[in-house]
């Protein structure tokens, strides 16, 4: 008989020797090897009813990468091979994940990866919430521009990586932000509006924009200051959205601690430019693929100092050499700065908590 892919997202995978063997659901279980079989839907993700939001995990088990559904802790595995976060998305509709039963795997027997791959574009939005605006000594209710920018993809790295902190980096400082997975492909001047948001957003990630701030700031250099290897970690979990739950996005809890102690903590309501709008500028800048992450911003509370907009005009009139060296000073007094040791734990959630995506934890380490 030949089975097309819904009838196997319906049916049991099997994982044996790192390599997936379908079987279809109602066969002998003595026959299956897998750790144990999903039976019910009655409460689901998360403990919260079958019909929420779907969590999915791209994980490592037995030396090969899948992706999976994660319910209270455990994996069911989903048929295929996806070789980029655009593949995945494109071949698997929401619908069939949430109904997918078959082959389970505790979370703690895989190593999880970023849901994002490193093909994909990682695009960035500045200075977008209203009181970090305000701490950064801008003014939000004035700013008329969209804050745009990019990392590089080879920072990406999974939830739970070390941050390593470079040799050359005296001011380590963490960003949380919620990050937007792509959908549908952009190629020209597009209308994205609230109503039609679901079609172009796939799901939503945890993302940590960390930043060197003795780099990006002095040397005006965003890129290089926010691309070292280890400064973009996303995930654990990549939550897929459909149109009843893109209302979300303006709803979501955002929560940042270094050491148990809560250093970021703010709503996605406060966003200065939505994804909507923001998918509109970009439409008409640049392409957009199936699977990139637009990051949207990190609220107020980082560790970074910015001078009030008094001392700004003042250090306008001052070498660059002094004005840079009292920026700097101004630093060495912020306690708040990662150092290796720390522990950073972001969080993302709705408050009803049909949206939990997950907890990243990072290590500060040193470069060796």
């Amino acid at each position: 008989m030949r089975l097309d892919r819904r009838t196997l997202l319906k049916a049991g995978a099997l994982i044996a020797g790192g390599s997936l063997v379908y079987s279809v659901a109602g066969a002998n279980s003595e026959q299956q090897l897998s750790p144990r079989t999903s039976e019910s839907g009655a409460h689901d993700a998360l403990g919260v009813p079958s019909m929420s939001a779907v969590h999915v995990v791209r994980f490592d088990y037995q030396d090969a990468i899948h992706w999976g559904v994660i319910r209270q802790g455990r994996i069911t595995v989903i048929p295929g091979s996806f070789a980029t976060t655009g593949d995945f998305i494109r071949q698997n509709s929401v619908e069939d994940l949430r109904q997918l039963k078959g082959t389970e795997l505790a979370e703690s027997e895989v190593k999880v990866l970023s849901p994002v791959t490193r093909n994909q574009q990682f695009v960035c939005q500045g200075a977008n919430y209203r009181q970090h605006m305000i701490e950064s000594g801008m003014d939000p209710d004035a700013k008329k521009f969209n804050m745009i920018f990019t990392k590089a993809t080879s920072c990406l790295v999974a939830a739970d990586s070390d941050l390593i902190k470079p040799r050359n980096v005296r001011f380590l400082d963490y960003e949380i932000e919620l990050g937007l997975v792509m959908k549908r492909a952009i190629s020209g001047a597009t209308k994205v509006t609230d109503a039609n948001l679901h079609e172009f957003i796939a799901g939503v990630v945890i993302v940590n924009d960390y930043s060197a701030r003795d780099i990006q700031i002095p040397q005006m250099q965003f890129y290089k200051g926010k691309s070292f290897r280890t400064f973009g970690p996303v995930g654990p979990y990549l939550c897929l959205l459909d149109a009843k739950d893109i209302h979300y996005l303006k709803a979501l809890q955002l929560r940042l601690t270094v050491n148990g102690q809560v250093r970021q903590d703010d709503s996605t309501a406060n966003l200065v430019y939505g994804p909507a709008e923001t998918l509109s500028e970009l439409a008409s800048v640049q392409d957009l693929d199936v699977g990139d992450l637009i990051a949207t911003g990190t609220p107020a509370g980082c560790a970074l100092s910015i001078p009030s907009p008094a001392k700004q005009r003042i250090a306008a009139l001052m070498p660059e050499a002094t004005k840079w060296k009292l920026f700097l000073k101004a630093q060495e007094s912020r306690s708040q700065y990662l150092k290796p040791g720390d522990v950073v734990e972001a969080r993302i959630r709705s408050a009803d908590g049909l949206i939990d995506l997950g907890v990243q934890r990072n290590l500060v380490v040193g470069e060796a």
